[in-house]
C-alpha cells in the first residue's frame, strides 16, 4: 500500500484508537483507580500498540470482524499467557483459588480474561474509533512505517510490563516452558486463521438481509447485561473466593453459564448486524451498553474504597456522556462484516 491509500486524518485516528484502548480496557473497569491513574503509563504502550497494529493487519487484509475478534485472542494469550504469565501463575491475583487448573492454566481466569481482551481491549475500541472517524472505517490509517513502529512499541510495551507489573506482583515465576510453548503456538495459529484463512469481508447488498435488529435503546440495554453478566459470573467479588460464590465442581456451573452468555451475544450480534436495519446507532449504542455494564461491575468488584466506587462512577458517567454526543451525529448504515 502507497502514501495515496492512506487516508487523511488516519494518524489522528489511530492516535485516538491508542489512547482509548487501555482507558476502556483498565481504567473505566477500575484497574487502575483513578488516584493511581498514573499506573496508566505502564498499561498504554502494550494495549494501544497492541489494537492499533490489530486493525491494521486485518483493515489491509480487508477482514471483518471474526479476524478482529480471533486477534483480540490472540492479544490476550500474548498479555496474560507470555508476558504477565498469570494463565498459569499459582500465586498472581489469587486467580489458581478461583477454579480448577486445566493444562496447567488457571481455568476460570483463562475463561475470562481472553474474550475479555478480545472485546474491551480491541473490538470495542476499534468499533469506537470506528465510529469516530465513519470515513476511515474501511481502510487502514497508517503508511507501512508505523505499522512496524505500532509492532516495536508493542513488544517493547510488553517488556515494560514483563519487568515491572509482572516481577512486582509475582517475583520469581516463570511459567513452564510446556506452557510457553503452547501460547505462542495457540498465538500464531489464531493469526494464521484470521488473517489467512478467514476470507475477505464482504458487505452484504442492501435487500437482501432478512429479518430486522431490534431498536438501538434494546440493543443497548442487551450490552448492559451481557457485559455485567459475563463479568459476573467468571469474576470473585463481593468478599467470595469463588466465581458466582460457588466452589468445587460448582466452579462448572458459572463457567458454563458465561460460555452461554459468550455464545448467545455473538450469535444474535450476528443476526442483528446482517439485518436491514442495522445502524450506526445500533453500534454505538451495544458499544454504550457493553461499557456501562463494564463499569457498573468494576464499580461492584473493583473499586475498594468509596472514593474509589464514586470516582469510577463518574468516569462512568463521563463516559456514557461522551459517547451520547457522538451518538448525535448522523446515523448511517454499517455494512456487517
Amino acid at each position: 500500500m502507497n502514501a495515496a491509500d492512506i487516508p487523511k486524518g488516519g494518524r489522528r485516528a489511530a492516535l485516538l484508537l491508542a489512547v482509548i484502548t487501555p482507558v476502556i480496557a483498565e481504567l473505566t473497569l477500575g484497574n487502575p483507580p483513578l488516584s493511581q491513574i498514573w499506573l496508566m503509563l505502564l498499561w498504554i504502550p502494550i494495549y494501544g500498540a497492541g489494537t492499533v497494529l490489530i486493525r491494521e493487519l486485518v483493515r489491509r487484509r480487508r477482514g471483518g470482524w471474526p479476524s478482529i475478534l480471533l486477534l483480540g485472542l490472540a492479544y490476550g494469550i500474548v498479555e496474560e499467557g507470555l508476558v504477565l504469565q498469570a494463565l498459569s501463575s499459582p500465586t498472581m491475583y489469587g486467580v489458581a483459588g478461583w477454579a480448577p487448573r486445566f493444562l496447567g492454566l488457571n481455568s476460570a481466569y483463562t475463561e475470562l480474561n481472553l474474550p475479555y481482551h478480545a472485546v474491551f481491549s480491541v473490538a470495542l475500541p476499534i468499533l469506537l474509533a470506528d465510529l469516530a472517524f465513519p470515513s476511515l472505517r474501511d481502510r487502514p490509517y497508517l503508511k507501512r512505517t508505523g505499522v512496524v513502529v505500532a509492532a516495536v512499541v508493542f513488544v517493547l510495551g510488553g517488556l515494560l510490563l514483563r519487568v515491572t507489573v509482572a516481577t512486582s506482583i509475582d517475583p520469581g515465576y516463570q511459567a513452564p516452558v510446556a506452557v510457553l510453548a503452547g501460547c505462542v503456538a495457540a498465538v500464531a495459529l489464531l493469526a494464521v486463521v484470521a488473517l489467512r484463512v478467514l476470507p475477505p469481508a464482504v458487505a452484504t447488498p442492501p435487500g437482501t438481509r432478512a429479518g430486522a435488529a431490534p431498536g438501538s435503546w434494546a440493543v443497548g440495554g442487551f450490552g448492559v447485561v451481557a457485559g455485567f453478566g459475563y463479568l459476573a459470573l467468571l469474576f470473585p467479588f463481593g468478599g467470595a473466593a469463588q466465581p458466582a460464590f460457588t466452589h468445587g465442581g460448582w466452579v462448572a456451573v458459572p463457567m458454563l453459564g458465561a460460555a452461554v452468555v459468550a455464545v448467545l451475544a455473538w450469535w444474535l450480534v450476528r443476526r442483528w448486524t446482517a439485518s436491514g436495519g442495522w445502524t450506526d446507532r445500533h453500534s454505538l449504542c451495544l458499544a454504550g451498553g457493553a461499557l456501562a455494564g463494564h463499569t457498573a461491575f468494576g464499580v461492584v468488584a473493583n473499586a475498594a474504597t468509596l472514593a474509589d466506587k464514586l470516582e469510577l462512577s463518574a468516569l462512568g458517567l463521563v463516559t456514557v456522556g461522551l459517547l451520547a454526543l457522538l451518538r448525535r451525529r448522523r446515523p448511517a448504515p454499517m455494512p456487517a462484516r
